[in-house]
Order: structure tokens, then C-alpha cells, then sequence
């Protein structure tokens, strides 16, 4: 059964556009660099609408099995370009405001 890695946050609102470039950067990075993320079965970008934090970003990284979310995690911290995005991600969003959650399926 699949697992999920699900993030939330609010991105600074005088940052909206630098952090709808910067996931288009990293949406090419991952298709130019399909072994680094050979283990991810699928990725969703949302913004919520309604409930919750209006406007809150969630990203969903679906993964087989936690061997395969650590092993793609693993190769992630080894790859410079990519801990270099995600240092990017870290400036643009309101740190009070993130959440990572570790779903998974079960049917």
C-alpha cells in the first residue's frame, strides 16, 4: 500500500510569485532528473480554497513502501541542486506554518 508524504504551508504573501517560479524550477529539475526521483509514484501541488488555512499550499509525494521514501530522501540530501531548491522553498513560506504528515493507504 502506497505512502504519502504531505506537506502544508502559507508562503509569504509578498513571495507568491518568487514561489510559483521557483516550483516550475523544480517541477523541470525533476523531470531532467528522473533517477533522483525513480522511487516517486506520483507529486501534487494544491492550494487549498475553502477550510482550514485559506490559501495554504499541500504538496503530496506518493511513495510504494517507507523503503522507498527513505531511499529517494537519501538521494535527495546527496543532490546539491536539489537541497539548494528546497533551501529556496524554506525562504518563502511562513515556518510557523509548515506541516509534514505521513499518510498511508489502506485500501
Amino acid at each position: 500500500m502506497s505512502v504519502f508524504v504531505v506537506e502544508t504551508c502559507m508562503v509569504k504573501p509578498e513571495k507568491q510569485e518568487r514561489f510559483r517560479s521557483l516550483m516550475q524550477r523544480v517541477v523541470k529539475y525533476k523531470g531532467e532528473n528522473p533517477e533522483l526521483f525513480k522511487e516517486v509514484k506520483s507529486w501534487k501541488l494544491f492550494r487549498k480554497m475553502f477550510g482550514g488555512i485559506a490559501g495554504a499550499y499541500v504538496s503530496m509525494w506518493e511513495f510504494e513502501n517507507m523503503a522507498d521514501l527513505e531511499k529517494c530522501w537519501a538521494k535527495e540530501e546527496k543532490d546539491e541542486r536539489f537541497t539548494e531548491l528546497h533551501r529556496e522553498l524554506l525562504q518563502l513560506i511562513d515556518p510557523t506554518t509548515f506541516s509534514m504528515r505521513l499518510w498511508n493507504s489502506v485500501m
